[in-house]
């Protein structure tokens, strides 16, 4: 019989609606039976994607002996952390207290008050490598609340203590220069050279870090990231997108999962990196990924979907991975071409099978085939296609199709940034429509929601929205604004600034990721650390130091500098988990420069000077371009007093609340920009 799970619309919660656990979604039902019942609540959270949630799942959940144990003992709770990241923020900060790690599919057994008294991740059906086997943790648990509550309960007032304090922990520094530069001291002691990225195994694409490096003068650091990435495994070589993460050190083996988050951040990088360098390869990567997300990971009415799964048929992998026997069967006389350019072997490089990647320059594999580069390229496209035919055969992993407010952001921000620097309307578009999306669908009575599921042809938004998501959208407009200079996006933008003010604002520093009018937890989370994804203060520091330079707005931009200021010294010492933040300081300390242009945003004239603006302009300028008579002249104080010149589209460069002598030719605007930097 189907759990109270069947009534959810999470794929992840779907996943367990069959399961003989007695599942509760999370809500007040079950900690009410908790208190009736006199039970401590077992909470278990993880996600569609997480190969070990579905071990675990399988092992545990699915056991008819583990389930009857999980329902005499403990009222059970299954949360999707993607649904619900405040739930799973909060646990998992209790986790690590615990246990000093973390990770999915997460175990926390709880007071019915919700105080966590015990925490830990993945438990295997037998005890194994030190690891305690789930029954008797289970048996364990259930004895220690029975026979020995005082210590269980103390336990659990201590641990939400930590949790009510955490909220509050800083270590507030400068404001400075300084703070950058020992960043990318640290961050350069921590680089790899030869494969990229920071560290050892297992490596995480570190979105936000190389964000921060690209404008710094250690910039090579994350040119070298980006490309290693780009030719190892966890590049889909076939199909775009990247993989969550690798388990080694050189990008190779993937941990095959596709998440929605993880490529809208990366084709932000790549397109960033392309601006810079025009390098080809940073186009193509865009391009592929780009075209993967229209293909499998967009809905019909322009919402993007959350992740792939990284299991088809039972096997992690399965789907990406080849056999030297499948190449020479589908390509013939390009097999050994193909095989030395994909790196297949006989013997494989991964579990007997090979995962696709880019080993060798591609010059080099021309000399060995003998062929001019033109011909090279016809055959690779042939090769790729033909590869690509073959692999659409097999079965596919999982899609989990929720849409999130804030992972849909941050793809609307990679499709508008990619589109304004690629020339690709196509996906401004894309960018329009998903922001359109977003505010008809998850957008209501002033507030925004969560998530968003289709059921029975039906969609319905559901959980109040979270800082991150009123937090990316914003960013995510003011980069559509700045695609397309229409004054709606970036008025929205401001909208969700004030509402943030309104609902989040800490007035002791900082801003809760929850909204102050929102279920009420164990503790109101506070984030400064980037996950995969941007902390959500540091996106709102952002978001309100741009708007602030916009609208001479000093509250703000005083607000946005103390949220910095609360972990700028971890982040001097601590860069890998504070990108977002540093990029952040980047905006604060960066000189204050506007570029106005007047004029209609798709006319010759002002596309010609945006073009100057586009090669020209140093990072961290504000660019506005205006119609005269437009509304935004209410909200933009620095747009006072800016007209066309004898009718012409007219630039206005400025800095500091000065502005040079406006100019209409584009010769002249390249020379004012380049003297800016």
């Amino acid at each position: 019989m189907p759990n109270r799970l069947a009534n959810e619309t999470s794929p992840y919660l779907l996943q367990h609606a069959e399961n003989p656990v007695d599942w509760y979604p999370w809500g007040e039902a079950a900690f009410a039976r908790a208190r009736l019942e006199d039970k401590p609540v077992l909470l278990s959270v993880g996600y569609s994607a997480c190969h070990w949630c579905h071990v675990m799942a399988h092992e545990s959940f699915e056991d008819a002996d583990t389930a009857a144990l999980m329902n005499e003992y403990f009222v059970n709770v299954k949360v999707d952390r993607e649904e619900r990241p405040d739930v799973d923020a909060l646990y998992m900060s209790a986790v690590q207290a615990m246990t000093g790690a973390g990770g999915w599919p997460m175990t926390v057994v709880m007071t019915p008050a919700g105080e966590p008294f015990f925490g830990g991740t993945y438990f295997p059906p037998q005890d194994m490598r030190g690891q305690p086997a789930f029954g008797r943790v289970l048996t364990s648990l259930a004895t220690a609340w029975a026979n020995k509550r005082d210590e269980v309960l103390k336990s659990a007032q201590n641990a939400a203590q930590y949790l009510k304090n955490l909220a509050d922990m800083s270590a507030e520094g400068e404001l400075a220069q300084s703070v950058l530069e020992r960043a990318q001291g640290r961050l350069e002691q921590s680089f790899d050279p030869l494969h990229g990225g920071f560290g050892t195994a297992p490596k995480f694409p570190p979105h936000s870090v190389l964000r921060f490096l690209l404008n710094t003068p250690n910039a090579n650091l994350a040119h070298t990231t980006l490309e290693k990435m780009a030719k190892g495994g966890i590049y889909d070589q076939l199909g775009g997108g990247f993989a969550r993460y690798s388990v080694d050190a050189i990008w190779l083996v993937p941990h095959f999962e596709k998440m929605l988050y993880d490529n809208a951040q990366l084709v932000q990088r790549y397109t960033e990196g392309y601006q810079l360098t025009r390098e080809p390869l940073y186009k193509q990567v865009i391009e592929e990924t780009l075209a993967w997300v229209k293909r499998e990971m967009t809905s019909p009415e322009g919402g993007f979907y959350s992740a792939l799964d990284a299991d088809s048929e039972g096997v992690e992998g399965k789907f990406y991975v080849w056999s030297e026997q499948e190449f020479d069967e589908l390509l013939g006389e390009d097999a050994e071409l193909a095989k030395a350019y994909y790196g297949v072997s006989a013997g494989g490089n991964f579990e007997g099978a090979n995962i696709l990647n880019v080993q060798f320059d591609t010059a080099d594999i021309q000399r060995e085939f003998g062929l001019e580069p033109a011909h090279f390229q016809t055959k690779l496209t042939d090769i790729k296609a033909k590869l690509f035919a073959a692999r659409e055969k097999r079965v596919r992993p999982s899609l989990d199709d929720k849409i999130l407010t804030s992972w849909n952001s941050l793809m609307l921000a990679a499709y508008a940034d990619a589109g304004r620097i690629l020339e690709r309307q196509d996906y401004i578009e894309t960018a329009r429509t998903n922001a359109r999306f977003i505010r008809d669908k998850l957008y209501t009575a002033g507030r925004l929601q969560h998530s968003y599921s289709v059921t029975n042809g039906v969609g319905e938004a559901k959980i109040a929205g979270l800082l991150e998501d009123y937090a990316y959208y914003g960013l995510g407009l003011l980069s559509l604004y700045r695609a397309t200079f229409e004054a709606e996006w970036l008025e929205l933008a401001l909208t969700m600034a004030e509402h943030i003010l309104k609902h989040f604002h800490d007035e002791n520093g900082g801003f809760f990721s929850t909204s102050d009018d929102a279920e009420s937890l164990l503790a109101r989370p506070k984030n400064y650390f980037d996950s995969p994804n941007p902390s959500e203060n540091a996106a709102t520091a952002e978001l309100l130091l741009r708007l602030a330079r916009l609208t001479d707005n000093r509250t703000w931009e005083d607000i946005a500098a103390a949220t910095l200021q609360r972990m700028s010294e971890a982040a001097a010492s601590q860069p890998t988990g504070f990108g977002s933040l540093l990029v952040g300081l980047q905006w604060h300390l960066a000189p204050r420069r506007e570029i106005v242009i007047v004029g209609e945003h798709d006319s010759a004239e002002v596309k010609a000077l945006l073009n100057e603006v586009e090669t020209h302009a140093p990072p961290f300028v504000s660019v506005v371009v205006v119609d005269e008579g437009s509304n935004l002249y209410k909200h933009l104080p620095l747009l006072q007093g800016k007209t066309k010149l004898g009718g012409t589209a007219s630039a206005y460069v400025c800095e500091h609340g000065s502005c040079q002598l406006p100019v209409t030719v584009p010769e002249k605007l390249r020379q004012q920009l380049i003297a800016l930097s």
